[in-house]
């Protein structure tokens, strides 16, 4: 929800990244990792091998400093573009903050830090990755690709010709290169720097195009699976219907019996009986039209709705089912009882997937009166459902287990369909409780008064 944005814990991790980029120089300086000494011995005693780890040194060094913020301000883009549903922060964000981070260590440090080429390449490397991507790259991938990247166009800032355009600007680099030069090394720590890169490079470029099918192939499977589930279930709903149709013409031929019977007979025990039958036929017939047609609803007793879903369910050896009843009994809701019982039970079946194995495995079924809604809930003690998933569970398809997720998409139609809402409570191993706010409510008077 954009209101709980900076609440949020990757938030303030991407800020702390930020931050820690703009302090680095203050706690990872050149003395700590050896480059002020090696730079001296390079000038007192020049030699190649000498030179190329110097050069080593810098890039490694260069590249630690640089990854948090670079990290930090490609993950605030993911984070705030996907919460917001505006794609160009994603790349808007990194455009300002690389900037800034930059500008901020440049006010308090002595060594100046040189907004070069790298920095520009990786901005331009951001910018692709999120086009070519289509979102098929979960962020923690993203930022795999974008250290290799790094790590490569760092090297460019050895490299003694692209000096002109913007490479290797800085003071420690400059005088890397100059002593290549002075010792007629230049030519060829251009060509190391250059071919390692490219190496680097190139297998960025692989791991994201592999990373970016992978995910793709994945997404392509979900589809299948979740056409192949709504194709089952579509055929075994129909299946059902006509099956549940025909069941209309017996029941109309035991009603016209029936009533010939009480036609027949004046014998008041079977006339109480044939009442009974008649009752029993209306509430069947009932029971038929609300699974033919999904809008047809009945007012329903909480006491009977709740019976209703204890034949339905609760079957389960191994765990322990409660009931905490605080609504009313004699309360009414305005539903289709069929499918408000059948979007129970895939709840509770959702709970005994959730305590599977766990000891003292409980679910517990319940109601409240809140003002004019009345609410029926679904609780377990299981593992929880973490926040990251919450808003998944609801799409077609998504499941945890190995069978297709489609119980939680159907509970939400049902909602949408009784025009309630439905609310879920969760956290980590603290178990998971959903409830179904009903909106519509009245009290049978010609029971509450018994």
């Amino acid at each position: 929800m954009k209101d709980s944005v900076f609440t949020s814990w990757s938030i303030w991790t991407t800020i702390a990244l930020i931050l820690m980029g703009i302090t680095m120089p203050l706690w990872l300086s050149i003395d700590m990792v050896g480059l002020t000494s090696a730079m001296e011995e390079l000038n007192d005693d020049p030699s190649g091998s000498t030179l190329m780890m110097t050069a080593f040194t810098l890039v490694m060094l260069n590249t630690i400093r640089a990854l948090p913020h670079y990290l930090g301000a490609l993950l605030l883009g993911d984070i705030l573009g996907r919460r917001f549903e505006k794609p160009w922060l994603k790349v808007v964000v990194p455009f300002v903050v690389i900037p800034f981070v930059y500008a901020s260590i440049n006010a308090y440090s002595a060594v100046n830090y040189h907004f070069g080429g790298p920095a520009f390449l990786i901005l331009m490397s951001i910018v692709l990755m999120h086009m070519l991507s289509r979102d098929q790259l979960r962020p923690v991938l993203k930022s795999f690709v974008l250290a290799q990247l790094l790590f490569g166009y760092q090297w460019l800032d050895t490299v003694t010709f692209l000096t002109p355009f913007g490479f290797g600007g800085g003071a420690i680099s400059s005088e890397l290169k100059e002593i290549a030069v002075s010792l007629e090394f230049g030519a060829t720590l251009s060509f190391y720097s250059i071919v390692l890169c490219s190496i680097f490079v190139i297998n960025a470029v692989m791991l994201a195009v592999y990373l970016a099918v992978s995910a793709q192939k994945w997404k392509i499977k979900q589809d299948l699976n979740r056409a192949r589930g709504e194709m089952i279930e579509s055929r075994s709903g129909r299946e059902a219907l006509h099956l549940v149709h025909d069941l209309k013409t017996p029941l109309a031929l035991i009603e016209g019996l029936n009533s010939l019977i009480q036609m027949k007979t004046k014998n008041q025990e079977i006339l109480d009986y044939t009442d009974k039958i008649s009752e029993s036929i209306q509430s069947t017939s009932n029971m038929v039209s609300e699974i033919l047609y999904d809008e047809k609803k009945n007012w329903c007793s909480m006491k009977r709705l709740i019976e209703y879903i204890r034949a339905n369910k609760l079957s389960y050896a191994d765990i322990s089912f409660e009931f905490e009843l605080n609504a009313n009994e004699h309360t009414e809701v305005l539903i289709n009882k069929i499918r408000m019982t059948r979007a129970m039970v895939n709840l509770i079946d959702n709970a005994c997937d959730a305590v599977e194995g766990i000891p003292d495995a409980h679910v517990i079924i319940r109601t409240e009166q809140h003002g004019e809604e009345i609410w029926l809930g679904v609780e377990d003690n299981g593992n929880g459902i973490p926040k990251k998933e919450q808003q998944k569970i609801w799409k077609p398809g998504f499941s945890t287990k190995s069978h297709p997720g489609f119980g939680l998409t159907f509970v939400k139609n049902v909602v949408a369909e009784h025009d309630a809402s439905l609310h879920i409570e969760s956290d980590k191993n603290q178990g998971t409780l959903f409830w179904i706010q009903l909106p519509k409510e009245r009290v049978s008077y010609e029971h509450s008064n018994h």
